[in-house]
């Protein structure tokens, strides 16, 4: 009796301890989650200078600086094929690397859906975080041009399509392709004429185009806001509903110049497909308090974007929307995979 009595204190003493142990863990029993423990490594799958690289480490930037996060952030160039050689890398590699996140935008759709230099992951290969910010296509020439309209350099290409070299940031059939035929295609010129030259990014399309060796170049207008304004180029024409502010309130939308279209190039952060449930919702806190500050949206001031956040849920909806309405558009140019 005794030997019983004993042996149901010794339980009753372990019950307790592995509930006080669950009470002191979290909510729910669940064990506190130490993430992260090291140091963060963001990549802007792109040379230094466009889109990617500027979102990426304006984000960082101004998460180090709030102490929203306290581990090292760093940003990591890794430029080839409009971003999808970075894609077939992370979707093998770091499907489960919670400690490598990436900046992305159309791209991660379009290379997905085109024909041409197909990648075979997308967006369904990685867990979307958070949209943060907008920005809209432009096209633009250097400031000496002899071109200061889009529709004279529409006349020139309806004469003859390889008669200028456009240059963009990203792969054939990708982004800045789509930003710089958009125009032409709804002006009645063969998208496949056109003599287009990809670029690792805008920086180094900008410089083609201060260069000499291109002369147009399409791309995202918020990269080309400090060249506008230390007067090196023109901008033709901007890719948006209506007109923009500030340095931009001067520049004419495409439906001003009667080509009734606009391309809308949102910016996201990214991580593995197979993130933790802990990283996942870390991520999703500090980058939704991240959209709040007031840091965050003087940095979006100082960049000319557009904030537009989505969280997690609503940015996959968003994507799952923005695939069927690409898949369209290339459809209409021919360039779909088939």
């Amino acid at each position: 009796m005794k030997r019983t009595l004993l042996w149901s204190k010794v339980l009753l003493a372990g019950s307790l301890t592995l509930g006080l142990a669950a009470c002191s863990s979290g909510a729910n029993g669940t064990a506190k989650s130490d993430y992260p423990e090291k140091a963060i490594t963001v990549v802007a799958p792109s040379g230094a200078g466009g889109g990617w690289d500027l979102t990426a480490r304006s984000f960082t930037k101004i998460l180090g600086e709030t102490k929203l996060v306290d581990q090292t952030m760093t940003v990591e160039n890794k430029p080839g094929g409009g971003g999808a050689v970075f894609m077939a890398e992370y979707a093998s590699q770091d499907k489960k690397n919670d400690y490598k996140l990436f900046v992305n935008s159309p791209p991660i759709l379009v290379n997905n859906l085109k024909e041409e230099g197909n990648s075979p992951f997308g967006y369904k290969d990685t867990t979307p975080l958070a949209q943060l910010t907008k920005d809209y296509g432009a096209v633009a020439v250097k400031a000496d041009s002899k071109y200061n309209t889009l529709k004279e350099v529409l006349a020139d290409l309806k004469k003859n399509p390889k008669s200028l070299t456009v240059a963009g940031g990203s792969a054939p059939g990708s982004m800045d392709h789509l930003v710089a035929i958009l125009p032409a295609y709804k002006a009645g010129i063969d998208p496949k004429a056109i003599k287009y030259v990809a670029y690792d990014g805008g920086g180094e399309a900008v410089a083609s185009l201060l260069g000499g060796n291109s002369d147009v170049i399409a791309t995202d207008v918020s990269s080309l806001g400090e060249y506008l304004k230390s007067g090196k180029i023109k901008l033709l024409a901007v890719e948006s509903p209506e007109r923009l502010s500030g340095d931009f309130k001067d520049v004419p939308t495409l439906k001003e110049q009667g080509i009734d279209a606009e391309f809308v190039i949102w910016r996201g952060v990214f991580g593995p497909k197979e993130m933790a449930p802990d990283a996942k919702k870390y991520w999703q806190q500090k980058l939704k308090k991240l959209s709040e500050s007031k840091e965050w949206k003087a940095e979006l001031e100082r960049n000319r974007w557009e904030a537009d956040y989505k969280d997690s849920k609503e940015f996959t909806s968003f994507l799952k929307e923005q695939e069927t309405q690409i898949t369209d558009m290339l459809k209409s140019l021919g360039m779909e995979k088939k």
